[in-house]
Parts: C-alpha cells; structure tokens; sequence
C-alpha cells in the first residue's frame, strides 16, 4: 500500500522531530527540510504528496518557496507559522498555500487538515515536471533559470514570468489578458505593447531563429502557446547549470513600458 510522503520544512529541530514522529505514526512516509533550499530540492527529487511550510525559514522566505513550488507543481502545502497577522496569512494564500495554521497547534487538528488538503487535490492543470526539456534549451522551474547549451541565459525578472507561465501550461494557449495581469498586474492586462517588446527579447535569447518562432508562438489575437517540450525522463548526462543560488526570484518587477532593450 503506498504511503503518502509528507514534506516538513521547519528551522526548529525539535518541531521536525515532533511532526516526524507523530505523522509517522499516522502512517505518512515523512522527509525534512531544515530551510527553503533543502525544501525546494527535496520537492523536485521526490515529489511529495503534500508539503508542510514554515514561512520564518534562515534562507528564504516561506512564501518565496511556495510561489517557487507554485511554479511547477499543485502539490497541497499547509503553511505553519507562529505569524498569526492576517496579512500574512492573505500573503500565504495569496501565493498558492492550501491552508494555514498558527504555531503552537495541535497533532489532532494539523491532521485533520493535512487529511482534508489531500482529499481536494485538484487534477494537475500544469506541468509536474520541475525541469522542462526542449532539443535547444532547458527550463528549470525550481531554480527559475533557463540554460542553453548548457550555459545560463540571463532573463529579466518579466521575461522569466512570461516564460514560466507559458511552460507551465505548455501546449495550452494563454491569453494575453492571462500573461499581462500575471506578470505585471491587473492594471495592466490592456497593455499589449509590453507583450510584443517582452516575447520579442525572450525568442533572440531562446529560439534558433528568433524570426519564425518554433517554441514560444503566438495566437494572433489570442495570445501564446509554449510548444516543443520533451516528454521524458531527465538525462543526467545533459549539461545543466547549479540548481541552487539566486536566479529570477520574482515573477514581476513594477516596471513601466520598456524604453531600451534589458
């Protein structure tokens, strides 16, 4: 019978050692993080069934693993957290957590919750596959970085966010109303003028011919569609780039029209 694996993520030793024993007697398999780092590989490497998320970690911030998360997988996170303010916990919610309880809690009712997270998981709507392949380059989505030839290729942070949200939902059109209000926000989902500057920059860094697009194409009128992903397996043979370090860290960055190329 499988066991579902619950990931704990927590800087407090003793509170792993607690969620470990008492989860484990409940019958989960159960893997712990100390920080957001260990979290994020631990996530790619094993794909949990769920995921249990301090928000005070010593890298990073909690909330910054869960929108990371976010971008590759649906799994159900429970955020703990001794920040009981109500705008961490729209914070927390507004970034993709399933639930939220407040430290200090109890093993009763944290299980009740982690049960209840796992009956609503949702049919995957994007991609489980924390690295995504083409024949000319790679997306990692945990890291947030994209490597060509085995060499990193510098995106700006706007040019990650469209390139995410496109491989996240690959083969899928996205409209441009979609890209716009996820990147930038909703005060700008009529600014499509962002979106040919943006799609433009992002094919000469990632398409063999930047002038007939075969990966990131565009509906006319409708919006974008990733294709050319490869449905396999990773090949650890194929040159890839350090998954850890900072890479494009947030999915938006305020910024007006572009006036020159970044």
């Amino acid at each position: 019978m499988h066991r579902q694996r619950v990931l704990v993520v927590d800087d407090e030793p003793a509170l792993r050692r607690t969620l470990e024993v008492n989860l484990g007697a409940r019958g989960y398999e159960v893997e712990l993080a100390p920080n957001g780092d260990h979290a994020l590989r631990a996530a790619a490497a094993h794909r949990p069934d769920a995921v249990l998320l301090d928000l005070g970690l010593p890298d990073l911030d909690g909330v910054e693993v869960l929108e990371r998360l976010r971008g590759w997988t649906s799994v159900p996170v429970i955020v703990l957290t001794a920040r009981d303010a109500e705008a961490q916990k729209v914070r927390a919610l507004d970034a993709g957590a399933d639930d939220y309880v407040t430290k200090p809690f109890g093993m009763d009712e944290l299980a009740a919750r982690l049960r209840a997270a796992l009956r609503r998981v949702p049919e995957a709507e994007t991609t489980e596959m924390p690295v995504v392949h083409t024949p000319d380059f790679d997306v990692d989505l945990v890291a947030r970085r994209v490597h060509r030839d085995g060499v990193e290729v510098h995106l700006t942070p706007n040019e990650w966010g469209i390139v995410e949200l496109l491989v996240r939902h690959a083969g899928r059109l996205v409209s441009q109303r979609t890209v716009l209000q996820a990147v930038w926000g909703p005060q700008y989902e009529d600014e499509t003028n962002y979106l040919r500057t943006y799609l433009n920059q992002i094919r000469r860094k990632l398409e063999p011919d930047p002038s007939a697009p075969r990966y990131f194409v565009t509906e006319p009128g409708a919006g974008y569609r990733f294709e050319g992903a490869i449905d396999d397996d990773v090949d650890e043979s194929r040159p890839q780039g350090a998954p850890d370090g900072a890479g494009a860290t947030t999915r938006h960055d305020g910024v007006p029209p572009p006036t020159a190329q970044e």
